[in-house]
């Protein structure tokens, strides 16, 4: 694995612990739903923030974080539905839409309201540009397989949110998705040997539709998103 090659040998880089901590602490109580700025000046700022190898860190683990507080979300949900309805849900990190259409309604999103009170458009937003903007750089700092897993698991959730999970499409989600498709042509570009697209993407990318995009103060259409196609043009290459 050349990440390991690379943190083993020649390519060796020098991170400091101590400056991810201060930084993840800085992204996690400035920013988010209670800042005071919009979501769109909170990526730019966290993406500044998140520059450099220690940053690259920093960016990874909150993209890894979200992902794992999500899941552990959904699959709590799931017990406590069969608890009180008897039903079993199978909760696949690696595709969550079977679970979605099963039981969409009885579901709540669980990117609203994580432990660590990364929000989907401000932190997560920022990290995903951050990775996407060094990700030649990546596999100095860590394991590019699984980062991009996770980042999957976020266009995944993301994407359920708004067919199953009544989650509105705004601009600020419609950007998430974007950045996180734009980031993830760079990363697999990237590595020696990306791993295949899973089956959500694979999905997505057979549709052709646009999704209208709406103001997130009003409710007015400001716009569209067409996810299959911006998938084919920046996956299929």
């Amino acid at each position: 694995m050349r990440w390991l090659r690379r943190l083993l040998g020649g390519g060796r880089v020098q991170l400091d612990p101590g400056r991810q901590e201060a930084l993840l602490r800085d992204v996690q109580q400035r920013y988010g739903a209670g800042a005071q700025v919009g979501f769109p000046e909170q990526v730019e700022a966290v993406t500044g923030l998140l520059d450099g190898d220690d940053g690259l860190v920093v960016a990874a683990r909150i993209v890894s974080q979200v992902a794992e507080e999500a899941h552990a979300d959904l699959q709590a949900q799931a017990q406590d539905i069969q608890l009180r309805t008897g039903r079993r849900l199978v909760v696949q990190r690696r595709n969550y839409r079977p679970l979605w259409r099963e039981a969409g309604p009885a579901l709540r999103w669980p990117l609203f309201a994580l432990p660590s009170g990364f929000h989907p458009y401000a932190q997560v937003a920022g990290a995903v540009v951050a990775i996407g903007g060094q990700a030649s750089r990546l596999d100095r700092v860590t394991d590019p397989n699984p980062l991009a897993a996770r980042m999957f698991e976020v266009l995944d959730l993301t994407t359920v949110g708004w067919e199953f999970g009544r989650v509105r499409v705004d601009t600020d989600g419609a950007a998430l998705v974007d950045r996180t498709i734009t980031s993830l042509g760079q990363v697999l570009a990237a590595m020696d040997d990306p791993p295949r697209l899973p089956p959500p993407v694979r999905e997505m990318m057979r549709r052709n539709n646009t999704v209208d995009v709406h103001d997130p103060r009003a409710a007015r259409v400001v716009g569209g998103i067409n996810v299959g196609a911006r998938l084919r043009e920046r996956l299929l290459v």
